[in-house]
């Protein structure tokens, strides 16, 4: 039997609830609604990481952020500097090491074709997807965002910068304009497309008629009568003291709705031509998204609630995603899942629906959970993360731990921990660190041995730290 062609859609900055079947009240997402109902939603599912380079490595890779050493957002451009504030930042690389035996490439010697399009942002030159076992390379490039021009071309994004179109085309209409001729013009083996879209990341555009239609329905709605922001403490690190996080209330942005809008309706494009050519019974789809909504910075586009925060930070809706995976026929239509996972878990996951032997030396993090697409019971483990870093948006450095429906977090500036019933206490309102010893001794005790075992690097005290005074505000 042929084995399936794969398309692995990655979202760039969605956030959990960023879909009307995860609840969002005011986006409209028909199209990628259609593989809830068609395949099998996950409710707690996760990314690696709160920001998106590390998360994009693990995927690839099939392990942690902190054994493949990408532990933050690759700058592109080389200004970014070790962020201090309590502490500072820890070194990172800042590309997809060679040795790593990538999931495309085990696809392609499996006898996949490969195809990437859209969002890299895992190294540059020698680091690119076509030295990672890619075909074909469309938009993957160093840079993380659109960069200068945006989303309406022409483009400043290196591989797509003399692209030949009309002045004006919209990015995420292009990528899926090149998707569709890929899969028209496909040979016999099966493919893999790995489509990740730069959309929703900033800047924040859209077309000015789908923005026009969101302003409408937000006032139809009184949204535009309800308190929208709520500020909140200055940034903890020195590059950004003299700014205070900006979070957001309510999904109300049309700007951001409308971007999401389109993003929709491409993908609908994709779904109805797999059907047109008769490909769709043949073809796992997997949706997900690189880190949660951005929620607290860079004018707060989204809100994730009734998950805490959002990009950047260790809360819930920093790494808590949507995924669901379609497959007919061999998935249960409508079906949910509940359990855990993480972003390591796709690499021997889609190895075993491919009928391709499992490389454990290289996704060694990743389990792989076909088991629960088949409707098994399947208990996947503890998840780990570990982010040394200050995030743009607000977050601190720390780690955590998630196992059964607790998680822990150990923010590595003070080593202050916070322990969580996450399936009674979604928002992560309710600290149980102190009355329940036992548990937060056992999770910090799992937590410190993970990171030894990958060798985490930890951020160094800052012997200049000044705490903020009324002065700074």
């Amino acid at each position: 039997m042929k084995p399936p062609n794969i398309v692995f859609i990655l979202i760039d900055d969605m956030g959990w609830k960023d879909l009307v079947c995860y609840g969002s009240p005011f986006y409209e997402t028909p199209n990628t609604d259609r593989l809830a109902r068609e395949g099998m939603r996950f409710s707690d599912a996760y990314a690696a990481c709160p920001v998106c380079s590390p998360t994009r490595a693990s995927i690839l890779t099939g392990k942690y952020p902190a054994t493949v050493g990408i532990t933050d957002w690759i700058d592109a451009h080389g200004h970014l500097h070790p962020a201090q504030g309590q502490v500072v930042d820890v070194p990172y690389l800042k590309h997809l090491p060679g040795k790593e035996h990538s999931l495309a490439r085990a696809l392609n010697e499996g006898g996949y074709q490969t195809w990437h399009v859209g969002k890299w942002h895992l190294g540059s030159d020698g680091h690119l997807p076509e030295d990672h076992g890619f075909e074909v390379n469309i938009g993957g490039a160093h840079q993380g965002s659109p960069g200068r021009g945006g989303y309406f071309s022409p483009w400043t994004i290196p591989p797509l910068a003399n692209a030949d179109v009309p002045e004006g085309t919209y990015l995420t209409d292009y990528l899926t304009d090149q998707t569709l001729d890929l899969v028209r013009n496909k040979d016999d083996r099966p493919f893999f497309l790995n489509l990740w879209y730069y959309t929703v990341h900033t800047p924040i555009q859209a077309k000015p008629e789908k923005i026009a239609k969101y302003e409408a329905k937000a006032k139809a709605l009184g949204l535009d009568q309800v308190q929208t922001f709520a500020e909140g403490e200055h940034f903890p690190c020195e590059h950004k003291k003299d700014q205070r996080v900006k979070r957001r209330l309510v999904q109300s942005d049309p700007v951001y709705a409308a971007m999401i809008e389109s993003l929709d309706q491409n993908l609908g494009r994709l779904f109805d031509l797999l059907d047109e050519l008769g490909e769709s019974e043949d073809t796992v789809i997997v949706f997900t998204s690189d880190n949660g909504g951005l929620a607290t910075a860079e004018g707060s586009p989204t809100c994730n609630a009734p998950l805490a925060e959002g990009k950047g930070w260790m809360y819930e809706g920093g790494t808590r995603e949507p995924l669901m995976v379609c497959w007919p026929g061999k998935i249960a239509a409508g079906s949910t899942c509940p359990t855990p996972v993480s972003s390591p878990d796709f690499y021997p996951t889609l190895l075993e629906l491919a009928g391709l032997d499992p490389i454990p030396e290289q996704h060694c993090d990743g389990i792989s959970i076909a088991p629960l697409l088949r409707g098994e019971t399947f208990d996947r483990g503890a998840v780990f993360w570990h982010y040394p870093h200050y995030g743009n948006q607000g977050g601190t450095p720390g780690s955590s731990v998630r196992e059964g429906d607790y998680k822990l977090i150990e923010f590595l500036e003070d080593g202050r921990l916070e322990l969580y019933h996450l399936r009674e206490d979604i928002g992560e309102d309710r600290d149980l660190a102190a009355t329940e010893p036992e548990i937060r001794d056992k999770l910090h005790r799992l937590l410190r041995e993970w990171r030894e075992s990958v060798e985490a690097k930890i951020p160094a005290h800052n012997p200049d730290w000044q705490p903020h005074t009324p002065e700074d505000q």
